[in-house]
């Protein structure tokens, strides 16, 4: 082979190495966008005023639910429409425990439906989720921790019983929690402020 040919090979690989990192680069950054966009619409998500008096309650989607992970949620409001209503039936009377079990709902029914799973969308839900979760200990008064532990820890079984009602679920937040390692939990906690609710 001849210098020539071999200055031309060697720089036909230079140039492919080069085209291969610019091109690694411009996904990279459309990952890291895509990301961003994902993260952020995750923090947008609230539980409205609306959802916790049931304006729009979705029906009983029956054995439609357990069909697919995700389930259903005829009114998209990004909480699975059977946990919603068991929510309702078993709160009917405090607004306020609904407000705070349909939050945590909420957290968890983003770990089923994330269209994009990377670490960075996992810690944006755990970040929900941990926000959800220190919602619900604002309902009990510490003054008993006892009593406190007790009603929290069955509020917060009481949904994710409901919610990760069988084996593809669990399974299904157990794999979505596998790219996680650590996280800060967010300042805040309600989205709503319990105060507005009488009861």
């Amino acid at each position: 082979m001849t210098t020539k040919k071999k200055v031309l090979i060697g720089l036909g690989l230079v140039l492919l190495a080069y085209g291969a990192l610019v091109f690694g680069r411009i996904l990279y950054f459309e990952s890291a966008e895509q990301t961003e966009a994902q993260v952020a619409k995750i923090h947008a998500t609230k539980l409205t005023l609306a959802d916790v008096e049931g304006k729009s309650l979705p029906p009983d989607p029956g054995a439609e639910a357990d069909k697919t992970v995700a389930g259903v949620d005829a009114n998209k409001n990004g909480i699975r429409d059977d946990v919603e209503l068991a929510i309702f039936a078993e709160y009917p009377n405090s607004a306020k425990t609904r407000a705070v079990l349909l939050q945590y709902a909420l957290a968890l029914q983003m770990e089923m439906t994330q269209p994009l799973v990377n670490t960075g969308t996992v810690v944006a839900v755990a970040q929900e989720k941990s926000k959800a979760a220190m919602c619900i200990a604002e309902l009990t008064s510490r003054a008993d921790l006892e009593n406190f532990a007790k009603v929290t820890q069955g509020l917060t079984t009481f949904v994710k019983s409901a919610q990760l009602n069988n084996q593809p679920r669990d399974d299904a937040q157990r794999d979505f929690y596998t790219r996680l390692d650590s996280y800060s939990s967010l300042d805040e906690t309600c989205d709503l402020d319990l105060s507005v609710f009488s009861n």
